[in-house]
């Protein structure tokens, strides 16, 4: 009984084959739907689970537990320097502001100050564009970075106002490109500093889109970096930034750029952000700092994850839906063809549903068939993707599954209704038809 069984199962699907392979350009153009269909499935999951996946490693770097405090130009304050040409933009996040959130809120672990600056580095006669960023020797605590060689700065270059500098590691090639690099010297503005480190950024520092001015994320465009003590930035560099444009100065005095809080609880970091934000807006009359609560921007970029897969898979199954209406045209088309053959088939003793079992098994061939291509052009498409773009694709496990097994069901499903009617016809009717 069961050999039975798979030798007219076997025998189906031959016959199937056969009728498919007689008109071999019409299966073609058929499949092609599904091909498409299921390969933009795969292809449009890969590239946003891509895209989440960069958003969440920016966002980690941040740190969960992470509460940061940035300085923002108020707009009002620009407009007004314009109209009067020489004037000095005082706002920012100050000192005081950081020695108050110490002593009234309870549950911060770690507190880091930053002031940055862009500037020229040089080394003998190489040069090069960085960002001078003034903080403390615990600042890597809270951010992702690897230092290769030498050492950070410690809480003695703190108190000596040392002029000593940590660079990250694409600087070494651009100002030393055949000198030692550690004991070495670079100058900025006047001042020289000693190179006691180097470090490596976090991988996605050089990956990240550019930031938009409140969700926290490093700008793409961020030159490389020269960490040195804040005592000694304070000292020899001031807090006021003077450039000249025409015959006006246009000067900011700026104390902190960026304050980063460590809160010991995940669960209190919300109400601790939202006690912060309301303490600064007590003290500061302008519109001069912003709250980035990275937990917040981790749980945003889930709900938009979520959003965007639907919207993709969404608009990815239209295609799919449109291959499967074109299985049913021309499963449809070839039953009226074919009237007359399945009217001999059954006064010959066929049944409906071996008439039935024939049209799904050619239904079910163009489907899976056309499912199969789709997978493997979906699983290269995010691939060639990766490669010209630079982008992040990735795909999942259970997208290609997915994908397959939705073009099989629509497949199944758009070819019921030709197979029916091609098993429902009666024998005598379909014989006579011409």
């Amino acid at each position: 009984m069961f050999s039975f069984s798979i030798a007219r199962t076997s025998h189906i699907l031959k016959l199937g084959l056969k009728s498919l392979l007689l008109h071999r350009l019409r299966s073609i153009l058929t499949t092609l739907g599904m091909v498409f269909g299921v390969a933009s499935v795969i292809a449009m999951l890969a590239i946003g689970e891509g895209a989440n996946f960069e958003a969440q490693q920016q966002i980690q770097a941040l740190g969960s537990q992470n509460i940061i405090l940035r300085t923002v130009k108020p707009p009002e304050e620009a407009s007004k320097q314009q109209r009067q040409g020489s004037y000095i933009l005082d706002y920012g996040l100050k000192y005081e502001d950081v020695l108050g959130i110490r002593e009234t809120i309870s549950g911060i672990t770690l507190v880091v100050e930053d002031r940055k600056e862009r500037r020229e580095a040089y080394h003998g006669r190489q040069n090069a564009n960085i960002e001078m960023v003034g903080t403390v020797p615990w600042y890597g605590d809270l951010r992702q970075m690897t230092l290769t060689r030498g050492r950070f700065l410690t809480q003695r270059d703190l108190e000596q106002n040392a002029k000593v500098c940590v660079i990250e590691d694409s600087l070494e090639e651009t100002l030393f490109p055949i000198h030692q690099v550690l004991g070495s010297s670079i100058r900025l503005g006047s001042q020289y500093f000693e190179v006691i480190g180097i470090l490596k950024p976090p991988v996605n520092k050089t990956k990240s889109p550019k930031k938009t001015e409140s969700d926290g994320i490093e700008d793409a465009d961020t030159p490389p970096r020269v960490f040195i003590p804040i005592t000694t930035a304070k000292r020899f560099f001031g807090e006021t930034s003077v450039k000249r444009i025409g015959k006006y100065f246009q000067a900011e005095a700026v104390e902190l750029h960026e304050v980063t809080l460590r809160v010991e609880k995940l669960e209190e970091v919300e109400s601790i952000a939202n006690a912060i934000k309301a303490r600064l807006s007590q003290t500061h009359e302008k519109n001069d700092f912003e709250v980035v609560v990275p937990l917040m921007l981790m749980r945003q970029a889930l709900r938009t994850k979520r959003i965007f897969n639907t919207v993709l898979g969404s608009i990815a199954g239209i295609s799919l839906l449109v291959g499967g209406i074109g299985i049913m045209n021309i499963m449809l088309a070839s039953v009226s063809e074919r009237t007359r053959e399945i009217g001999i088939r059954r006064a010959l003793g066929a049944t409906k549903k071996d008439i039935l079992s024939q049209f799904m098994t050619e239904t079910t061939l163009l489907a899976s068939s056309g499912g199969l291509l789709g997978v493997s052009l979906g699983i290269i498409i995010p691939w060639i993707v990766g490669m010209v773009t630079n982008m992040v694709t990735i795909v999942t496990w259970w997208s290609p599954l997915l994908a397959f097994s939705v073009s099989a069901a629509t497949g199944l499903i758009f070819g019921i209704y030709p197979a029916n009617k091609a098993a429902c016809l009666s024998p005598v009717e379909a014989v006579r038809q011409e």
